[in-house]
């Protein structure tokens, strides 16, 4: 089966990147290569592009579709959450701009031996996006405590039945071990009671999303990567990164705005005392979302959202004003 996927909000997320003609890029999240083909088109001497995936099927993919550009691509299969580490390896120190297009590829839903869709009734319970990981959906499945399983339903799911869930997945197991996608659906919807099921969508979409960020830890390395691209960027810079549910989006907001705007003072001293210096700006003060013929053309870019940082050129000398560190963060419009 050939790796397909849209790439959801193309232009917007190119756009936003303001591509220098000899700058240097990185796609974090590297998957067919869209994006990057996009990006690689605007490209002239002397820019480059760092493409980072851990999906061994799209690295494949990625590197037949960029051929064309061969002498401009570097491909590195890894995590993006080791960005610092990929470019020191590339001895390079800072880049013009990174970007991320998070969550599951098309590809990866609707090739039912990866396990991440709850549509095919006789897949493996794997959801790997690397497959070189021991750990699979199944094994979360089967030896989660049930408390470990609500925690993950409840916090990475936000499902209203999380606790319910959990309680008929234990009592399940003990009969027989879990080994695919249809009986863990089985069971799910045995957990959630028939009204629901009728009007709420499938039953298992929010549970799959929960073992899926749980086994790939999702969440976390988005958290702990975003001030470590920000800190690669040249002054100017840009960080693109676009989002497919809630969770991502408001730890992509909150960065960005503990980036911008650092400052731990008390809101009554007239002067900043702490020293924490703003690393740059938020550039979207609401997020970008798809237009209405990408979602009806793309039903999966209907809960896509683009935010963009800029890093600043003062914060990257470690000169900043007093007017960004203690800059009005009520432009912030959306729920989120």
């Amino acid at each position: 089966m050939a790796f397909e996927h849209r790439s959801v909000l193309l232009h917007e997320t190119i756009d936003s990147l303001r591509i220098r003609a000899d700058g240097i890029y990185v796609d974090g999240t590297l998957g067919g290569g869209g994006h990057a083909m996009e990006l690689c088109r605007r490209l002239g001497e002397g820019g480059r592009l760092i493409g980072i995936d851990q999906d061994a099927d799209a690295i494949r993919a990625a590197s037949e579709r960029l051929s064309p550009f061969e002498s401009k691509v570097t491909i590195v299969r890894d995590n993006y959450e080791n960005i610092a580490e990929i470019l020191k390896d590339l001895h390079l120190e800072k880049v013009d701009g990174i970007y991320l297009d998070l969550g599951v590829s098309s590809w990866q839903l609707d090739t039912a031996e990866r396990g991440f869709t709850y549509r095919e009734e006789n897949a493996p319970l794997d959801m790997r996006m690397d497959q070189r990981g021991a750990k699979t959906a199944a094994d979360i499945v089967n030896t989660y405590t049930e408390s470990e399983l609500y925690r993950i339903i409840r916090d990475y799911g936000e499902d209203r039945f999380a606790k319910n869930i959990a309680k008929h997945i234990v009592r399940r197991r003990q009969e027989k071990p879990f080994e695919t996608t249809g009986e863990l659906n089985e069971v799910i919807r045995a957990a959630i009671p028939a009204k629901v099921r009728a009007t709420g969508g499938h039953p298992s979409k929010r549970t799959y999303q929960a073992i899926r960020i749980e086994l790939n830890r999702e969440l976390d390395v988005l958290n702990r990567s975003i001030d470590t691209m920000i800190g690669l960027l040249m002054p100017e810079g840009r960080l693109s990164i676009i989002t497919f549910h809630s969770l991502e989006d408001r730890i992509v907001k909150t960065r960005f705005r503990l980036n911008e705007n650092p400052c731990i003072c008390p809101p009554e001293f007239p002067v900043c005392m702490c020293g924490r210096k703003s690393k740059g700006s938020v550039i979207t003060r609401k997020p970008i979302l798809p237009s209405d013929q990408e979602t009806e053309e793309n039903p999966r870019a209907k809960s896509a959202k683009l935010r963009v940082f800029e890093r600043g050129q003062k914060a990257q000398n470690g000169v900043q004003g007093m007017e960004l560190w203690k800059s009005d963060e009520s432009g912030e419009g959306d729920a989120g």
